[in-house]
């Protein structure tokens, strides 16, 4: 079994908690528009934790929080802005720290219906060269479909560098092992092996739906003799539904304390999960939870 490496935890509701500037539709770029020192604070936080691989604050560094015509004007400054705060959290660090670049769904977290392949594409694009000489690996986030998958993995053939691919799933425990698509993981998985990936995870889900999915890929891989890394980092959301408006309100939060979320982690290595960490909601103490369970492990 691989070796543990623990993600860090969720940038935007961190954000939040720490009084920076939040709210729709920009979520998390307001800080970097307003009060980038927290964004950076916030990395620290999370690597103090004992995060492993931290993500670049470019989740909403896309036109639909940022607007069209912002996001023309500034959208790949803000995105190269994020990847430098990184590099300045791990620079200030006694650890050796992997910087992920971040590349989130370009028209709203959950909405494969609003998925535009060429515009999508060209969003992606922009988001890697503004971060690329900044970052490690690259990790796309809440991808829900097939089609999203497959558009990413296109642009992302152009670089060297480990490429993850996260899926985000039905919050519907009647209905295990589906992406928000309704497509099953084992097709978006075997569809996504002929891309070569370094990884495969589940993110921006309710922990209650990735065990299920992280069991049907490891089969898939088992059949495809992969030995490439899986991993999850869930969400304490309320269950979101289809048809989510993502920039119309603050989602709910729930409580998944740290000893819950780690019950958790635990099931999900035992199906041969390796990265591990948090999406939104999931701050630093979960991840400090997490590190220590890491160190009894390796």
């Amino acid at each position: 079994m691989n070796p543990l490496i623990i993600l860090d935890g969720g940038m935007g509701r961190e954000l939040k908690r720490m009084g920076a500037p939040f709210s729709q539709p920009y979520w998390s770029a307001q800080a970097l528009i307003e009060a980038p020192h927290f964004v950076e604070k916030a990395h620290q936080q999370f690597i103090d934790a004992g995060a492993d691989i931290i993500t670049t604050n470019s989740y909403a560094c896309v036109p639909f929080h940022l607007g069209d015509l912002l996001y023309q004007e500034r959208g790949t400054e803000l995105a190269s802005l994020a990847a430098k705060l990184a590099k300045n959290a791990v620079s200030h660090s006694n650890r050796a720290v992997t910087i992920a670049g971040s590349l989130p769904p370009a028209f709203g977290s959950y909405r494969p219906d609003l998925f535009m392949a060429e515009q999508g594409a060209q969003v992606w694009q922009d988001l890697m060269q503004a971060q690329d000489a900044y970052v490690d690996i690259w990790l796309v986030e809440t991808l829900s479909s097939i089609e999203e998958a497959q558009v990413v993995s296109q642009v992302l053939a152009e670089s060297t560098k480990p490429k993850y691919y996260a899926y985000t799933l039905l919050d519907d425990v009647s209905q295990l092992g589906k992406l928000r698509s309704g497509e099953t993981v084992v097709d978006a998985v075997q569809s996504l092996l002929k891309h070569n990936p370094d990884g495969i995870l589940f993110n921006c889900s309710i922990p209650e739906v990735i065990e299920a999915a992280l069991a049907a890929t490891a089969k898939v891989l088992e059949s495809h003799h992969s030995s490439i890394c899986l991993g999850a980092f869930a969400n304490s959301f309320t269950p979101i539904q289809s048809g989510h408006k993502a920039n119309d309100a603050v989602q709910e939060l729930r409580d998944v304390c740290p000893q819950e979320y780690l019950q958790f982690a635990k099931k999900w290595q035992q199906h041969g999960a390796n990265v591990i960490g948090g999406c939104c909601g999931i701050g630093p103490e979960h991840i400090e939870v997490l590190a220590k369970w890491k160190a009894s492990v390796n």
